[in-house]
């Protein structure tokens, strides 16, 4: 079983203005997205969750294993024209998003490629709208958003230039994030540190913090 609708990625033509980046609008099957959906894995909060601490199971995880396969890195590597072998995948799953997330920014150096997949049934706020963005400093100064519903997909090649951000939102907002990065060491540590963020989001739930 396939969930991923590889001939819509292998359409899309890379754009380069201002960085390298595609936008795939429903790249998980139509047939597919509601299964998806419905298994998407409950989260303590906002902030980045790794799949250590969660329920990933069903159709949910059936997408998580297919986007760390190999048809996928190659299809990015064909489109990228860049070469991940030996290069570790880091996965986050997030469920919300608060009022000072989505400021611009251009992902840390360790990460090499950035894959958002987006969960939303659908999307009606201006705000949460991820922006390619021309500069760091004007966030009006975009070349496209990216809507974030329907198993939309966004990769972009990081770079010291690759600036993103969008306005604020307060509320659910599902997203998947995969990262090709630079080695193992950046795994571990930023899983370490995202698994202590979620027990400690854990626990406050409990009571009620």
């Amino acid at each position: 079983m396939t969930y991923l609708d590889y001939d819509a990625l292998e359409r899309t033509p890379l754009s380069s203005d201002p960085y390298d980046f595609i936008i795939v609008e429903n790249f998980i099957l139509k047939d597919q997205f509601p299964k998806v959906s419905a298994d998407f894995p409950k989260v303590p909060g906002p902030g980045s969750h790794p799949p250590s601490e969660l329920d990933i199971h069903g159709d949910f995880a059936g997408v998580m294993k297919e986007m760390d396969g190999p048809r996928f890195k190659e299809a990015i590597e064909r489109k990228f024209g860049v070469d991940l072998t030996g290069r570790p995948t880091m996965y986050t799953v997030r469920g919300f998003t608060r009022e000072k997330d989505g400021e611009i920014h251009t992902d840390t150096k360790t990460k090499i490629i950035t894959v958002l997949l987006y969960m939303n049934e659908g999307w009606e706020p201006q705000g949460g709208r991820l922006r390619i963005l021309r500069s760091g400093t004007n966030l009006e100064d975009y070349v496209v958003e990216a809507p974030p519903n329907g198993g939309t997909l966004l990769v972009f090649r990081r770079s010291d230039t690759s600036w993103h951000g969008h306005k604020p939102f307060d509320g659910p907002r599902r997203t998947i994030q995969l990262n090709w990065v630079t080695d193992q060491g950046v795994v571990d540590r930023e899983q370490s540190r995202h698994r202590l963020s979620t027990r400690v989001k854990k626990v406050a739930a409990i009571f009620g913090a």
